[in-house]
């Protein structure tokens, strides 16, 4: 059979009308300037600070480095498409933000699950916490972030699509993609159940991991209880920011395209900003450190 195959996607999400235009414009102009002024300090200071050489700073600044390549998969995009008349991408340009977009999804994923593992043994194997093979744990984190999106497109790349070509959202999204191709799209659609079915699974598990956690403060309390506590709340807050959308998005089984949608920016766009200053405001280390580093700059500048 022969097939119109599709060259490109038309994003449906974003108005055409000039009014609408504004608000979106500076929305996410304004968010995403946050996105790199909160998360670039973050990393270039944990980079260049030794006092911060250890395994929370060190994933912490993973963290930040995910958020800000993950954002700018998206928000870039979406701001120059805002005044565009053709809001449209290539299909290879869809299956590559589709390929980085769950390149870096599953590494902060695995991100998160190895910063509870730090504070676990740090709380609970006070000990053993030296040992803590911190390295590995990212080296993990972005081969299965690799592994992931290499197993998310796998099936997806060669299939035929033939149309139609209007995405109902602002960025490619594999579960609204793969309804295009003019074939058989039961292996996509059992993938995409399962890797929902892992999403939750996780969550469930950090959830379980954070409760183990703050048990063993309270059964054990010392001097660093109160530091200990204000770490594992940042994290469960953090916790809660990534799986929240993901899992309405993708899990929740009564969809609402508005509510979605919402949600997709609130991940793309909301939360990259938010966890910088969820982590800064609560670590005094931190807030030392980016004094010093601006302080640092502003010093450079003047003898320049």
């Amino acid at each position: 059979m022969n097939y119109s195959m599709v060259t490109e996607f038309i994003f449906l999400r974003l108005s055409n009308s000039q009014e609408l235009q504004i608000f979106p414009f500076v929305f996410f102009v304004v968010f995403y300037v946050g996105i790199v002024c909160g998360n670039l300090p973050i990393v270039i200071t944990v980079a260049s600070d030794s006092y911060l050489h250890s395994p929370m700073y060190f994933l912490l600044a993973n963290l930040s480095l995910i958020d800000l390549c993950l954002s700018s998969v998206t928000a870039p995009k979406m701001i120059a498409d805002i005044f565009s008349k053709h809001k449209v991408i290539s299909f290879k340009g869809c299956l590559a933000q589709l390929f980085i977009l769950y390149f870096f999804g599953g590494s902060k994923l695995v991100i998160l699950i190895a910063m509870a593992f730090d504070r676990y043994v740090a709380i609970c194997k006070p000990p053993r916490y030296t040992t803590v093979m911190c390295v590995g744990l990212v080296a993990a984190a972005w081969g299965t972030g690799f592994l992931h999106s290499v197993s998310q497109l796998a099936f997806a790349v060669n299939l035929p699509f033939c149309g139609p070509n209007e995405v109902d959202s602002f960025y490619c999204d594999l579960p609204r993609v793969i309804k295009f191709p003019c074939t058989d799209i039961y292996r996509l659609d059992i993938m995409v159940i399962a890797n929902t079915g892992v999403l939750t699974v996780f969550f469930i598990f950090l959830i379980i991991s954070y409760a183990i956690i703050l048990v063993t403060i309270q059964q054990h309390p010392s001097d660093k209880s109160s530091k200990a506590l204000s770490t594992l709340t940042a994290h469960v807050t953090v916790v809660l920011l990534f799986f929240g959308p993901c899992i309405f998005i993708y899990a929740w089984p009564f969809p609402m395209k508005s509510l979605d949608e919402f949600l997709a920016v609130f991940y793309y766009v909301v939360t990259p900003v938010l966890n910088p200053i969820i982590y800064t405001l609560r670590n005094k280390d931190m807030k030392t450190a980016l004094k010093w580093l601006r302080k640092w700059y502003v010093n450079s500048r003047v003898k320049s």
